[in-house]
C-alpha cells in the first residue's frame, strides 16, 4: 500500500498516531489540546470527530481491544488520564477520567485483552497507576509508587503468553508485567503478584546515558526467549532480552542514530522493530539469523 499523506488539522505538534484494531481508523494527539479520530481507507482519508476534554498538550492516546467496545484512552500535560467511549458511530463521550497523577501523564498502554480491560499510566510525578475495570462504573488502581522517582516516559505490557508457552495453553495464568523508561536513564521490568507489583530486574537495567524516551515490549508468539527495545535522547536504541524467566537481562545497542530517538514499535509477530529518530527518519530493523540487527528500509516520509 503505498504511503498517503493524512491531513490532521490539528492546530499545533501532532505528539502521537495510532490505528484502531481494524485498520480503519486513526487517532491523533496533539500540543493543541485534542484528539481527532480519522478513517482511512486506501483512497484517502476524511475527518470524523473532534475530542475535547484536556487541559493542556496530549501527549499519547491508545485504542482499547473491540472486545470491550469502542474505547479510546488518552493521556495530557493536564495530569489527567480520559476513557473515551463511543455511542453513537463517530460520537464520543468521556467515559471516565482519572486524575490520580498530581503532574504531566507521559505514557498510556493498555495490557493484553486477556488481562481484562486494565490501563497502565506512566507519570513525571514518578508514579505508575494501574485502572483495571470491575465493572462499568468502577475501576481498581494498583501503583508503583516511585517507579522513576524524576519522571516516567513510557510503559509498554509484556505479552500476556508465558516465554516458551505453547499461544493459549497459559491463559489460566496469564503473565502480568510491565517495562518502564524514565527520566533516571533506566529500564526497569515489573511483575504483578499476590496483588502487588515488585521490581523484575536485578539492578535495574542501565545502558542508556541520558533520557529513556520510549520502551516497547516485543510479542513473544512462543518463544522462550523476552525482548524489550528502548529508545533514548542519548541517540541509541538498546535490545533487551532475558533468554529464558528468571534469567538476566542482556543490552545490546542496535545502533547509535545520532539524534534523538523518539519511538520504537514492533511487528504483530515481533520480527521487525521499527524506530523513529530526531532526524525525521523511521527505519525499519530485522533481527538476522546470528542474531545481529539489520536494517531493512527505511520509511519514506
Amino acid at each position: 500500500m503505498p504511503g498517503q499523506k493524512i491531513e490532521t488539522n490539528h492546530q499545533d505538534v501532532v505528539h502521537d498516531v495510532t490505528m484502531d484494531y481494524f485498520g480503519k481508523r486513526l487517532a491523533t494527539a496533539s500540543s493543541d489540546n485534542t484528539i481527532k479520530i480519522i478513517g482511512v481507507t486506501s483512497s484517502g482519508s476524511q475527518p470524523l470527530a473532534t475530542l475535547i476534554g484536556h487541559q493542556g498538550p496530549v501527549w499519547q492516546v491508545a485504542w482499547a481491544h473491540p472486545k470491550f467496545g469502542s474505547l479510546l484512552a488518552s493521556c495530557s500535560y493536564d495530569g489527567k488520564v480520559i476513557i473515551w467511549k463511543e455511542g453513537n458511530q463517530n460520537e464520543w463521550t468521556q467515559a471516565h477520567v482519572f486524575d490520580d497523577h498530581k503532574s504531566s501523564v507521559n505514557s498510556i498502554a493498555w495490557a493484553p485483552h486477556e488481562l481484562g480491560l486494565c490501563l497502565a499510566c506512566g507519570s513525571s510525578d514518578g508514579n505508575i497507576s494501574v485502572f483495571t475495570v470491575r465493572s462499568e462504573d468502577e475501576w481498581d488502581r494498583s501503583r508503583i509508587d516511585q517507579a522513576h522517582p524524576i519522571g516516567v516516559t513510557s510503559v509498554s505490557w509484556a505479552p500476556s503468553t508465558a516465554p516458551g508457552a505453547l499461544v493459549g495453553s497459559s491463559l489460566l495464568d496469564p503473565v502480568q508485567k510491565l517495562a518502564s523508561g524514565g527520566c533516571d536513564n533506566t529500564v526497569k521490568v515489573w511483575k504483578f503478584d499476590n496483588w502487588i507489583w515488585r521490581l523484575d530486574c536485578f539492578p535495574a537495567l542501565k545502558m542508556h546515558t541520558d533520557w529513556v524516551r520510549d520502551v516497547a515490549w516485543a510479542p513473544n508468539l512462543g518463544l522462550p526467549k523476552s525482548t524489550i527495545a528502548s529508545a533514548s535522547q542519548d541517540g541509541k536504541v538498546i535490545i533487551w532480552s532475558a533468554v529464558k524467566e528468571g534469567d538476566q537481562w542482556e543490552g545490546k545497542v542496535l545502533m547509535d542514530f545520532g539524534a534523538p530517538v523518539w519511538r520504537v514499535s514492533w511487528s504483530l509477530t515481533g520480527n521487525i522493530l521499527a524506530v523513529a529518530d530526531g532526524k525525521n527518519e523511521v527505519t525499519l530493523w530485522k533481527e538476522a539469523v546470528d542474531g545481529e540487527w539489520q536494517q531493512v528500509t527505511t520509511v519514506e516520509p
